[in-house]
């Protein structure tokens, strides 16, 4: 597979590396050379970590306010460009689950900044891209490597004390949820000020940064693991049969997201029509309120580490089903009214998803240390597998059904998701 060429020839063999999470070493002495257990892990380095991770994964987002700009500069039909944050969003699936686990055979570090040059490359071409054809190739490599964030999270679980893993893996994905959410808010204002080919240089030279802070912060990790690669992924499918928490967790953190990426994708397409005729400003606004839902990343990991993830598993996805079945009301309501209700429901349920999302984690990140990127792309592919089908499904039920049945397809997906986690027993409770 030619895309692995370069991420593999970047990294090495990492046979002779002296360090990871029992002896690490950085320019900026953010992490110590003891044991991950025995001590606290930086703010500078938590910092680094969450920032990274928020810019990287926000490459994926850009895309959806911009859909209707860019398809009027390409002279591309709505379906053509429609299919970029699917591509998008498929490429990041493949990614996780062909890249991801080189996690545990290589340094991390040399595998974050090997996926940040690519990624910055990638963003550049897709600012210059002259037709439909070129921007939705780019978009699948974004989404390849965009995994990167999926190298940050497995980073911040291993360097992290066993005792604040759930916190540090939080506040690491309040950093990447909210470059989640916000990238939308940002895509939609610049797309509209200065053109959508402004936003993709800007989120490259944004990366490029990322890049440069990461060479000079990130500490190196010994492997874990010295299987080949075929083994690699070879094993993921051991690790699902293995592991029924594991199975759990993907399936219902990828039944949640089918709900979360069907709103997402289809706002921008709802608040165009009457009787909004709002523009991609105001879609990308909406991400505000379901920003302010990734506040509650840090807590829930340390509820998670006190009392249990299956604890915040329920309570996330029960929340989630709520706010999405609250939209029901909309047909009912004036549309100033409508806009709030929708605004209440972004935040209800991205913080549902987000909390989940973070319980799941610490509960795979506990399964086998030795093998936590590996866990993390199994349950990464399910959520994001999840997303693909979300963002194409929605559209279609949107435009065959509605409003309404798109906030049918997103109540029960999220329904289906707590089914799963309330007859998961006490397996991996904690």
């Amino acid at each position: 597979m030619s895309f692995i060429r370069p991420i593999h020839e970047a990294v090495g063999t990492g046979a002779t590396l002296k360090t990871g999470p029992d002896a690490v070493e950085s320019p900026f002495r953010l992490a110590s050379a003891r044991p991950s257990g025995d001590v606290g892990m930086s703010r500078g380095l938590r910092l680094l970590l969450a920032a990274s991770a928020g810019i990287s994964v926000a490459s994926l987002y850009y895309s959806q306010p911009m859909l209707g700009v860019m398809g009027a500069t390409l002279g591309a039909s709505e379906a053509a460009v429609g299919l970029l944050p699917s591509l998008t969003l498929l490429g990041y699936a493949l990614g996780i689950l062909l890249l991801a686990p080189l996690g545990d055979r290589f340094d991390r570090r040399r595998i974050i900044l090997a996926k940040v040059g690519l990624l910055s490359v990638a963003l550049l071409m897709g600012g210059l891209a002259p037709g439909i054809g070129l921007l939705l190739a780019v978009g699948f490599v974004i989404g390849l490597m965009a995994t990167v964030a999926q190298d940050i999270v497995p980073a911040a679980a291993t360097l992290a004390p066993a005792r604040e893993r759930g916190a540090v893996v939080g506040t690491v994905m309040t950093g990447l949820l909210l470059g989640i959410l916000l990238s939308r808010v940002v895509s939609g204002v610049v797309s509209e000020q200065l053109g959508w080919r402004a936003m993709y240089l800007m989120a490259s030279g944004s990366v490029a940064l990322v890049g440069v802070a990461a060479w000079r912060g990130l500490p190196r990790f010994r492997p874990t693991s010295a299987l080949s690669y075929t083994a690699l992924l070879g094993s993921l499918t051991e690790l699902w049969r293995k592991h029924r928490a594991l199975r759990r967790a993907a399936v219902a953190q990828g039944l949640l997201s089918v709900g979360f990426s069907a709103f997402w994708s289809t706002l921008a397409v709802m608040l165009h029509g009457a009787p909004f005729h709002l523009g991609s400003a105001v879609a990308g606004a909406f991400g505000l309120a379901g920003a302010a839902g990734a506040l509650g990343a840090p807590v829930a990991g340390r509820v998670a580490d006190r009392f249990g993830s299956e604890v915040v598993t329920r309570l996330g996805a029960s929340l989630t089903a709520v706010s999405f079945a609250l939209m029901f009301a909309l047909p009912w309501l004036e549309p100033q009214s409508r806009l709030w209700l929708i605004g209440v429901s972004a935040v209800g349920f991205d913080l549902g998803v987000q909390i989940t999302l973070v319980a799941h984690q610490s509960l795979v990140f506990g399964i086998d240390p030795a093998a936590r990127s590996r866990l993390n792309a199994v349950l990464f592919v399910g959520m994001f597998i999840g997303m693909a089908v979300g963002a194409a499904g929605g559209s279609l039920v949107l435009a065959h059904g509605g409003w309404l049945a798109l906030t049918a397809l997103a109540t029960t997906s999220a329904v289906a998701a707590l089914m799963v986690r309330l007859t998961s027993g006490t397996h991996g409770a904690r």
